[in-house]
């Protein structure tokens, strides 16, 4: 009876140690960071697709506005939410590549739009229209942040599940390395659609009388 309650105590004591030792702690606190950082990220975008609709609407109402243009944020906003985001998609390289595509395709058609509304003067002075610009700008700005969380929570997991000799650990227990955003990704969807209020210049011809 002795020798089980030692073998006993000795199990409850040392399990502990051994699991904190080979880092299997250690990869379940950055497992849980990671899926809390990817879900901010994700907030985050949706915030941004909540916001199109409306501006399309506010953009509609210019009825000279080149369509193509609003067409192409359209699409992209579909092609973006059509992509089921689900806390499993960290885990799948492919699916992640094709999520972070298509936030950067709208991203790059939200930021054409921009640079089109400059032309029409009537279009940027609408009020509703100003206030849904700061919004996005906010929420662009938000999604940095969240992104940079994500990759720094990534870079985290990914040093501990390589390193030795925890990364004995990662094969045991089939804890993979999670993807993060591509440099080419960070080039395109890290800037975000440029915002400005400023007065249209007047025409030449206009300014020499």
């Amino acid at each position: 009876m002795n020798i089980r309650r030692t073998l006993a105590w000795l199990l409850a004591t040392l399990t502990p140690l051994l699991l904190g030792g080979c880092g299997y702690n250690d990869f379940q606190r950055l497992d849980e960071q990671v899926k809390a950082a990817w879900s901010e990220v994700l907030n985050q975008y949706q915030r941004r697709a909540d916001l199109i609709p409306n501006i399309v609407a506010t953009v509609k109402g210019e009825a000279s506005f080149e369509q193509d243009t609003l067409t192409q944020v359209i699409e992209a906003r579909a092609k973006a939410t059509s992509i089921q985001a689900t806390p499993e998609l960290i885990n799948d390289p492919a699916a992640f590549q094709q999520f972070q595509a298509a936030q950067g395709e709208l991203s790059s058609a939200l930021s054409r739009l921009m640079v089109t509304v400059e032309r029409y003067p009537d279009l940027k002075a609408n009020a509703a229209f100003q206030d849904l610009r700061v919004q996005l700008e906010g929420t662009e700005n938000r999604i940095t942040v969240a992104r940079n969380r994500y990759i720094q929570s990534v870079n985290d997991y990914n040093v501990l599940a390589r390193s030795f000799p925890t990364n004995l650990t990662a094969m045991v227990f089939s804890y993979a390395v999670k993807p993060s955003f591509t440099v080419q990704d960070e080039a395109t969807i890290s800037a975000p659609p440029a915002v400005s209020f400023d007065k249209p210049a007047a025409p030449a011809a206009a300014a020499s009388k």
